[in-house]
């Protein structure tokens, strides 16, 4: 047997495994359960690191979660996108000089993002109004 073939599969980074379980969440018709979840997420993954990834998310924002009775239902609040804003918005928060940090952030986009946020911003500051 070949080195490669006796070895578990490659680990999933976090991120990876927060998009998984947010993709399982969305596709869900309401509030589910961690056990829910972990029997439609691809791979087979333990029961707490299922429940450590919605807790993750959680605090987060990502997604919400309601008691019932010894457990927790979860409802996605953010899509893959709106966790990857989350987490753009943490990194920004933790910074002192905002300023710098979104000059720079900006400054270095290619220029078809560049166009794209102001494009974004335009309706919020009024950038083309006549």
């Amino acid at each position: 047997m070949s080195e490669e073939a006796g070895r578990s599969p490659r680990r999933r980074g976090q991120g990876a495994l927060e998009a998984l379980v947010l993709g399982v969440l969305r596709a869900a018709d309401g509030p589910v359960t961690a056990g829910w979840v972990r029997e439609r997420v691809p791979g087979a993954l333990a029961h707490t690191t299922v429940v450590t990834i919605l807790t993750r998310l959680h605090a987060k924002g990502a997604v919400t979660r309601r008691r019932v009775g010894r457990s927790f239902e979860w409802t996605p609040v953010a899509d893959e996108a709106g966790l990857a804003a989350l987490r753009m918005r943490r990194v920004l928060d933790a910074e002192t000089d905002r300023e710098t940090v979104l000059a720079r952030f900006v400054t270095g986009l290619p220029p078809g993002d560049e166009e794209l946020l102001r494009q974004l911003l335009a309706p919020a500051d009024g950038i083309g109004e006549g």
